[in-house]
């Protein structure tokens, strides 16, 4: 009896040994307590932040540059009858010779698109029906520049007739146009009547205007309509001058701001007579050009519709026009 209660005991003693050796910390050397070692915090660097912005910007620049030498280079294609003819990235685009109504190449000329500020081009057309006095001086509304987009003007402000036509067809000012509207003979609501009504006396079949600026979406026509429409607006000088200017001057009653035309090519090695610049979201980036062809006593209508950028339809209009340019060099000799 007395002996197997010593080996119970022994026994109870050696499991309370287990428990405590199990239960305790480990030691090390001189007794001490093995610490886990910290996590280590990353360090931040500036100098190696500003290498990895260098190296996106470099990368965003070479990409851009891709980009340009892509646009920028020409394109071409076999055509029905086996002639190399422009291949354009733009959703249309027309050659279009206005002496004679023959369309000299043309890519979905017939499909009606937006067209955006090219509306102005009609806008100026109708307002000079009146032979207004452009001398005079005129207020500019708040509803002309509240949500023009593009403006030069301030309400309040007073500035001439003739600085306002320069300011919607140089720089494709919306407070401009609308003001010209405003002032008028027909006011705002009959100014854009008649400039339908005006599109139909030209013939202009796949045009529809629903505001003076060409903000509206829903201002619509085709390459073939601009076409004939840059052709006649070229043959009414007071626009044509304008037209093909590269800066200009406006003073108003409190200040002067020099302006800058939208069409890049104005003022460059081409001849332009006349053009004008479009672009909202739906319509793409837009052009219409009457051009002067060297050595020849003709003109030439270029119109490009839906372009993807800016750059992109001064390009393709220039890459229309060397083609034809080339076409016609056997001719001149």
């Amino acid at each position: 009896m007395l002996k197997a209660r010593l080996l119970r005991a022994a026994g109870v003693f050696v499991a309370l040994v287990g428990i405590s050796l199990a239960h305790a910390p480990q030691v090390c050397g001189q007794g001490t307590t093995a610490k886990k070692p910290a996590a280590r915090r990353p360090t931040y660097s500036s100098t190696a932040a500003q290498a990895r912005r260098a190296r996106l910007a470099r990368a965003q620049a070479a990409a851009r540059a891709r980009q340009l030498q892509e646009a920028q280079t020409p394109r071409f294609r076999m055509d029905q009858h086996g002639n190399l003819v422009p291949d354009i990235r733009a959703e249309a685009a027309i050659i279009y010779n206005p002496d004679t109504g023959e369309i000299l190449w043309e890519e979905n000329a017939q499909n009606q698109r937006s067209i955006a500020s090219i509306t102005k081009v009609m806008t100026t057309l109708v307002f000079l029906e009146d032979s207004p006095d452009l001398n005079r001086a005129v207020t500019i509304d708040r509803n002309d520049v509240r949500g023009a987009s593009i403006t030069y003007l301030r309400a309040n402000e007073q500035v001439s007739l003739d600085d306002v036509l320069h300011l919607t067809l140089i720089a494709s000012d919306n407070a401009a146009a609308r003001t010209l509207a405003r002032y008028s003979s027909r006011g705002p609501a009959g100014f854009v009547v008649r400039m339908n009504e005006k599109a139909a006396e030209l013939g202009l079949r796949s045009t529809e205007y629903h505001d003076p600026s060409g903000l509206s979406a829903d201002n619509v026509s085709s390459a073939y309509d601009m076409a004939r429409l840059i052709a006649y607006a070229g043959t009414d000088q007071r626009m044509a001058v304008i037209m093909r200017t590269p800066e200009f001057e406006v003073s108003t009653n409190r200040r002067t701001v020099t302006i800058h035309n939208t069409n890049k090519l104005v003022g460059g090695d081409l001849d332009v007579r006349a053009s004008k610049t479009g672009f909202i979201g739906k319509a793409g980036y837009c052009l219409a050009t009457l051009l002067q062809v060297p050595d020849l006593n003709q003109q030439v209508a270029v119109v490009i519709l839906g372009a993807r950028s800016n750059a992109g339809r001064f390009w393709e209009t220039r890459h229309l026009f060397n083609w034809l340019t080339e076409r016609l060099k056997p001719a001149t000799k």
